[in-house]
């Protein structure tokens, strides 16, 4: 049966091509695993994880057990990091599907050698990377709680430490001083570490934003101190967006503002913010957004000068106007923040928002757009023609960030590989 007309394309072949790009920003310093989670940020782990397994990755990263589950289902040769760890009763599952845990509690260590002793694991048969928090004090175990951890990884035990890794939390601030901070953190962490006689293989450390700030042969200098290689996690920038970078502005650049990406070149600019490297730029013309969102027009109307329009009527025609109806609404994930303040894509013009967002439907004035009629494609998310809406757009309308309108794009509409 056809589909109602609210779908989001992906094309697989513009993630294939960005991991190439962020492999030569990482190589030959860092391995990179793919960041898969929240179903691939919303682009479809189904489809994504497998095309980025085409591309060379080694390594997907996901939320859960149960999404390294579904991961293995669909990338069975793939190493699988469940970086959100386990829960209780979810030890057996890990075992059984091959995944990898990040640990920072000991009851995580519980549950899982529980698990792996019940499956009759070998020794040192069942890898752990282990969390160090280096000053997100969100996941990660802290100094005085590292020792009773690192003992747990005894000669008899079926875990064996095979990463550390903590979260570059501030990668995205353009100085670098909290990232500088984390990493002699880090550092002194893994002297305990290897004084206590370990050697775990990968330093596990870093996202996105580091990657292309150029940070890989910082991390990877680290983790050859320690006798360890460096793994490097992109998310965002695998799906095509470069993150903003604060602050981000230079005196022969002017300020770049980061809600419009318009640089003001006025004479006035001081040098008050640091120069990014040339590998953002690079990334910036190099990568390309994976994921369009499109819908069609459903029907158009005629209204008279103060006609209200959705609920509530917040909306009240000023002339006489013609009003499309679009199949996609707040259900579908399309904020409600964005009615009466945004546009969607019709015709290769920009379409404003009339009245209310509903639960499936948005009506948006193509009073100036001509020849409009049902059926024809609407973008929410994406390029029109010569026109484009991206997800920075949608985030700076909402006051939050490319991330979550990702995954906040609903269940129900199809994700469709192009």
């Amino acid at each position: 049966m056809p589909m109602r007309p609210c779908w989001v394309e992906i094309r697989t072949h513009f993630l294939e091509d960005n991991f190439s790009f962020l492999q030569s920003l990482a190589a030959p310093h860092a391995e990179l695993l793919a960041i898969v989670k929240a179903n691939a940020y919303g682009h479809s782990l189904e489809l994504c994880a497998p095309a980025a397994v085409r591309a060379g990755v080694r390594w997907l990263g996901v939320t859960s057990v149960e999404e390294g589950v579904a991961a293995r289902a669909v990338c069975p040769q793939a190493r699988v990091l469940v970086i959100g760890g386990v829960f209780a009763g979810q030890g057996a599952e890990l075992v059984r599907h091959g995944l990898t845990a990040v640990v920072w509690e000991p009851w995580q260590l519980d549950e899982i050698e529980g698990a792996a002793r019940t499956a009759g694991a070998n020794v040192g048969s069942i890898p752990i990377h282990l969390e160090i928090d280096t000053g997100m004090s969100r996941q990660g175990v802290d100094a005085d709680g590292l020792g009773p951890l690192l003992a747990r990884f005894n000669p008899g035990s079926p875990l064996r430490l095979e990463a550390v890794m903590t979260h570059l939390f501030a990668a995205d601030e353009a100085d670098g001083e909290v990232t500088g901070s984390q990493l002699k953190r880090l550092d002194a962490t893994l002297e305990r570490i290897g004084a206590a006689g370990y050697l775990p293989d990968w330093l596990n450390v870093g996202n996105s934003a580091a990657l292309v700030a150029g940070q890989a042969g910082r991390i990877a200098e680290l983790a050859s101190r320690h006798g360890m290689r460096a793994m490097i996690r992109p998310g965002l920038a695998l799906y095509g967006l470069v993150p903003d970078y604060d602050p981000e502005f230079a005196a022969d650049e002017g300020v770049r503002d980061q809600g419009s990406g318009i640089r003001d070149q006025g004479s006035e600019i001081r040098d008050i913010g640091f120069p990014l490297p040339a590998s953002v730029t690079s990334a910036r013309a190099r990568l390309r957004p994976v994921l369009s969102w499109k819908s069609r027009v459903v029907s158009v109307r005629s209204v008279p000068a103060g006609t209200g329009v959705g609920y509530n009527g917040s909306f009240v025609a000023t002339e006489p106007m013609r009003l499309a109806l679009v199949a996609a609404g707040y259900g579908d994930g399309l904020d409600r923040r964005l009615s009466n303040r945004f546009s969607l894509l019709v015709g290769g013009e920009r379409a404003p928002i009339a009245g209310r967002i509903s639960m499936d439907q948005t009506v948006v004035d193509v009073t100036d757009i001509p020849g409009v009629a049902p059926g024809d494609e609407v973008v929410i998310l994406g390029r029109q023609g010569e026109a484009e809406i991206t997800a920075f757009d949608h985030a700076a309308a909402t006051g939050t960030i490319p991330w979550e309108v990702f995954t906040r794009i609903g269940a129900r509409v199809q994700r469709i590989e192009v």
